[in-house]
């Protein structure tokens, strides 16, 4: 456990300074060109695009496949050299292929993802896509080194080099805002030099972003150079593995597609691709620093377990990593809910647009705890090479997602659901399916390897949303007293971030309380894990 905890440390330090400095770029971005309107939605939808094309070729392939693969290959006499070499001469290959034709396809990209929305923003997210979809080559390179540093146990500079991402952006985005003031929210008054400085400016971070990594690749050991002799080292067995997460990728892809066509409906005058965009970066703030630091670790311990197949240690680690990740997830659930108004005002420009996206990211936050217990599940399923199972029951939440998208654009359609909830009624449809998702992904992975102790983990969860449930009503109590939606938490960005600050701090020390109460043996593992942040630890 005390490597697990370093490792754990490590990663989310990296992940917490990277998610801060991720926050301070979306909000220097939403000081320049707003959350709302013409411009914000046609940066988002391009910006985005490069992220969903790479999610296609690369995310799930690489999450399913390298590290497991990987962790293997070291056993080989030369300790895995020729297999990582090959593998990343082809990735470079594939990575190439996809961002040069995707680039040349961005027109009919935007279309896709935005049908629906005006066609002046239309126009200016397709010139905005032309220098955005290079992140793809950047993204996957990114991917590839940081996934490979993982299987090694290196883990810090994987987390680490979004930072430098932000920083580029941030000073970019402060640039941009004092060359071109005031910077025009209409679509139509964007000069091509405009254009140039902000789909360039968020590029080269993300090309940064990448490339740094390659700093860092001499301590794994591994000798990393061009190989195109593809033959003989076990990538046949990569690509039918890859085929499954590829397949489940494309209709993750799909399913996401379909939501945002749907909420482009509201596109330049409601909660539309960039509220969205930006409730999920809050929703994903608690996921990346408690989640993917701690469960990363884990995902590489069950790796190893699973390949060396001591079955009873993987499902010792199964249980044990989701105790752990709910024990931190549920006081950051209650916390976030419970600030859903202030913390999206950081992200707003007035309190009216900051209620209409709290509503958008208490949707997503249903489907918070789901997606944790999902993470260990799913990488269970990769660490015993089965990608074909995850395949199958993600098809199933695709089709869930896109039966409840189908019905909120129908409800629309109908009047009966009003365009301000449009975005929101699509978020919590997200949610409803994950939770189904993970329902039948456990009972599945509980047939394959038996004996997950479920019993043990739920009883945690439940003595976990004992104390969260009082936690969050203390900090929604709190935010009431203080002004509510009237008050000065709601006046400006800054505000909104020390309002959420206090709120956060007070949903924490009720819930730790609570648990202390019922003497819950996993504030132990918590402390542990938090004492290896301060100095001397």
């Amino acid at each position: 456990m005390s490597s697990l905890g370093r490792a754990s440390a490590v990663i989310a330090a990296g992940t917490m300074v990277s998610r801060v400095t991720g926050l301070l770029r979306s909000i220097v971005l939403v000081a320049v060109i707003g959350s709302y309107g013409e411009v914000a939605d046609s940066f988002a939808y391009a910006n985005q695009l490069p992220n969903s094309v790479f999610a296609l070729i690369s995310v799930g392939i690489l999450t399913a496949v390298i590290v497991p693969q990987i962790v293997k290959a070291t056993a080989d006499a030369d300790g895995g050299n020729a297999f990582i070499s090959k593998l990343f001469t082809l990735g470079t290959v594939v990575l190439v292929v996809t961002t040069a034709i995707a680039t040349i396809a961005a027109p009919w990209l935007v279309i896709i993802v935005a049908g629906q929305a005006d066609p002046d923003i239309i126009a200016l997210a397709t010139v905005l896509a032309y220098w955005c979809l290079p992140q793809i080559l950047f993204y996957g390179l990114y991917a590839l080194l940081g996934e490979a540093l993982n299987a090694r146990k290196i883990y810090g500079p994987f987390t680490w080099a979004p930072v430098i991402n932000n920083i580029v952006s941030i000073i970019g985005f402060i640039l941009i805002g004092i060359a071109f003031s005031p910077v025009s929210t209409d679509a139509t008054r964007w000069t091509p030099g405009m254009i140039a400085a902000l789909g360039g400016t968020a590029t080269l971070g993300i090309a940064l972003q990448g490339l740094v990594l390659l700093i860092f690749w001499r301590r794994t050991g591994l000798s990393l150079k061009p190989d195109f002799r593809w033959r003989g080292v076990g990538l046949g067995n990569v690509g039918r593995l890859a085929g499954w997460t590829f397949l489940m990728a494309f209709a993750s892809l799909t399913a996401g597609i379909l939501q945002g066509n749907i909420v482009s409906a509201a596109a330049g005058v409601g909660a539309s691709a960039a509220v969205t965009g930006n409730a999920w970066l809050i929703f994903m703030l608690p996921y990346s620093v408690i989640v993917l630091s701690i469960g990363t670790p884990y995902f590489t311990q069950i790796s190893e377990h699973a390949a060396a197949r001591r079955h009873d240690e993987v499902r010792a680690d199964i249980s044990r990593s989701i105790r752990t990740l709910v024990f931190f997830i549920a006081a950051a659930l209650a916390a976030v809910a419970a600030a859903a108004i202030p913390a999206s005002r950081v992200f707003t420009r007035s309190p009216d647009e900051a209620s209409g996206a709290a509503i958008v990211l208490l949707a997503y936050l249903i489907g918070l705890l789901p997606l944790t217990i999902l993470f260990i599940v799913q990488r269970t399923f990769y660490a015993y090479d089965d990608t074909r199972t995850p395949f199958w029951f993600t098809i199933i939440q695709c089709a869930l997602i896109v039966i409840t998208a189908l019905t909120a654009a129908a409800l629309f359609a109908a009047d009966v659901l009003p365009l301000s909830l449009l975005a929101a009624a699509v978020a919590l449809g997200q949610s409803i399916a994950s939770t189904l998702q993970v329902i039948l992904a456990t009972w599945l992975l509980h047939r394959k390897i038996g004996g997950l102790q479920i019993r043990s983990w739920m009883t945690a969860i439940g003595r976990f949303a004992i104390a969260a449930i009082p936690a969050g009503f203390a900090g929604w109590g709190v935010f009431l007293l203080l002004g509510g939606s009237n008050g000065w938490m709601l006046s400006s960005q800054l505000l909104g971030a020390v309002g959420t600050a206090i709120i956060g701090l007070i949903v924490v020390v009720v819930y730790i309380a609570l648990l202390a109460l019922m003497r819950a043996p996993e504030l132990k593992v918590g402390a542990d894990l938090l004492k290896r942040f301060l100095p001397g630890r």
